[in-house]
C-alpha cells in the first residue's frame, strides 16, 4: 500500500496557508492588512489599469470627490476597492509577485 502521508502533509499545509490568508473580519470592506502595506509602500511597482465602466456609475466623479474629502490617491482608492472585493469573492493575490512573460 503506497505510503500517502507526504500528501496529507501538504494538505495540511496548504490548509494552514489558506486559513492564514483568509482571516475574516467583521467588516468584509476592511482592506486586508497585507494590501495596506503594499498601498503605503512609496517604491512598489504600480501598472495602469484601464477599464470601460459604464458612466452612470459615475465612478470617475466619486474617486475624485473621495480623493478631494480624504487625501487618498485615486490609483489607492481602486487597488484597495477592487483588491477588497476579490479577497472577498475568494481570488487572494498570489504569494509571490506575478512574473510578466514577452509573448
Amino acid at each position: 500500500m503506497p505510503d500517502h502521508s507526504p500528501y496529507a502533509r501538504r494538505l495540511r499545509e496548504i490548509a494552514d496557508a489558506l486559513d492564514a490568508e483568509c482571516q475574516p473580519t467583521d467588516d468584509v470592506l476592511t482592506p486586508h492588512p497585507d494590501t495596506l502595506d503594499v498601498i503605503s509602500n512609496r517604491h512598489t511597482k504600480r501598472g495602469q489599469l484601464n477599464y470601460a465602466v459604464p458612466e452612470v456609475l459615475q465612478l470617475q466623479r466619486r474617486i475624485l470627490r473621495y480623493h478631494a474629502d480624504t487625501g487618498v490617491p485615486h490609483g489607492d482608492i481602486v487597488a484597495l476597492a477592487i483588491d477588497t472585493w476579490l479577497r472577498t469573492m475568494g481570488y487572494p493575490p498570489g504569494l509571490t509577485p506575478a512574473k510578466t512573460t514577452a509573448t
